[in-house]
């Protein structure tokens, strides 16, 4: 028997569809969305830019748990009963957001069964992510996150074009997105230049070749 397979998500056809009341927020870069204890009230959702969620330590240090772009939701743990934030949210280029209502979200999901099913593997499908990030964190060295940032940054697997843009951040925010220092980042974006895996002129955006992936996948 073979199983069946659903088509890919449209998140925003999803939500147009469904006619839920949903606001329309402009975040500029650096622009926080939401912050570690705030009360969870809304599901949010990335039309345009991307988001940095972070997790902020009693002694002040700061985690980068997850980097999101187009298409991706976050603020989900509302629906799961989570009553305030377990973490920040920050824009980290220009970015267009939904905002929609917990309990409409939670109307909606209930109500299109079919709907709600493709949701839940598109939310299992970013927490798979997640897991990899930490795993990334925890293992690699520091080039190596480095590129895989790059790869998740430029959105590597979205396009089939040869060549794709990392969005306009600095390297500061590379460098708390890696777990590294400026310097370092620094070091390393020079030295994937000279091997032809980035086109970079010492300012961003910068342009990424498939070859860059050959960093991650190396032992």
């Amino acid at each position: 028997m073979v199983a069946k397979v659903l088509p890919p998500f449209n998140a925003q056809a999803f939500l147009d569809s469904a006619g839920l009341p949903k606001a329309v927020v402009d975040y500029g870069r650096d622009e926080t969305i939401f912050t570690q204890g705030d009360v969870c009230e809304d599901v949010f959702y990335i039309q345009v830019g991307g988001v940095k969620l972070s997790v902020l330590s009693k002694t002040g240090r700061e985690a980068v748990v997850a980097m999101l772009g187009p298409g991706d939701f976050f603020g989900e743990g509302c629906l799961a009963g989570q009553l305030v934030r377990m973490g920040s949210a920050t824009a980290i280029t220009p970015s267009t957001i939904l905002l929609v209502p917990q309990k409409r979200m939670e109307q909606l999901l209930r109500k299109q069964h079919a709907m709600s099913d493709r949701f839940i593997a598109h939310m299992l499908a970013r927490n798979i992510r997640i897991e990899q990030d930490l795993v990334d964190q925890l293992f690699n060295s520091s080039e190596k996150r480095l590129a895989r940032t790059l790869l998740l940054l430029a959105r590597y697997g979205k396009q089939d074009k040869p060549i794709r843009s990392v969005p306009k951040i600095s390297q500061e925010t590379l460098a708390e997105i890696v777990g590294t220092t400026r310097s370092r980042v620094n070091f390393f974006l020079n030295k994937f230049k000279k091997l032809g895996f980035i086109e970079y002129d010492g300012e961003l955006p910068i342009k990424i070749n498939n070859s860059l992936l050959s960093v991650v996948l190396h032992d």
